[in-house]
């Protein structure tokens, strides 16, 4: 046990008893329906890459301040899972397929030193929706449902509890919400990347927002 660990290691006194429930859904559901949330819950994070360049396409004509919001997206994405990572080797919390017997995952349960808590593939759904929320709220709007969706696949297949899945979605929201208004004071940089070779990928530009 390293000394620079915090008291959460075993969750299953948390929300062991959430998880082995709805392992027990994934256990008597159809297997054509564990079989779509599986392939979801393993490629689904490159939908959210599809709305960032979804985003980035219709920036091209719109403000400096907006353009530099969607550049922002996926920086702000990567900073989100950092600050994961760094929750991650602090609480050094076991699987709950390696911790709770009789569960049954979906996909082969991550080994020892790959932890739990809290879980990565809902930060990087919940950052890039709430990042693209400050891009456009439609947008934003959509992603949000599949970083719920994405979420609760994790719990699905069986190697997140719903707590890893729940702080997990508070990461994500918090750094992308502190980070993406700060973005928009980039815009006289983009300003200035448009008057160059950027200008094909960046856009002229427009006095309003789309």
């Amino acid at each position: 046990m390293s000394s620079r660990a915090l008291a959460v290691f075993d969750g299953s006194g948390i929300s062991g008893g959430l998880y082995t429930q709805v392992n027990g859904w994934s256990k008597a559901a159809p297997v054509w329906l564990d079989d779509v949330i599986k392939v979801w819950s393993a490629i689904g994070l490159g939908l959210f890459a599809v709305f960032m360049l979804y985003a980035w396409w219709r920036a091209r004509g719109a403000d400096s301040a907006l353009m530099a919001r969607v550049l922002a997206t996926p920086v702000i994405v990567v900073v989100a899972y950092g600050a994961n990572s760094v929750l991650k080797g602090m609480v050094e919390e076991v699987r709950p397929c390696a911790q709770i017997r009789g569960s049954v995952p979906l996909e082969t349960c991550p080994g020892t030193g790959d932890w739990s808590f809290p879980s990565n593939h809902t930060v990087i759904a919940f950052a890039a929706a709430t990042a693209l929320l400050f891009v456009d709220r439609r947008l934003g709007a959509i992603a949000g449902i599949f970083a719920v969706l994405m979420g609760a696949s994790r719990v699905w297949v069986g190697v997140h509890y719903p707590h890893d899945v729940a702080v997990g979605m508070l990461v994500g929201i918090v750094v992308a919400a502190i980070l993406a208004p700060l973005a928009g004071r980039c815009g006289p940089l983009v300003d200035r990347m448009r008057g160059g070779a950027l200008r094909p990928l960046l856009g002229p530009g427009a006095l309003s927002r789309y």
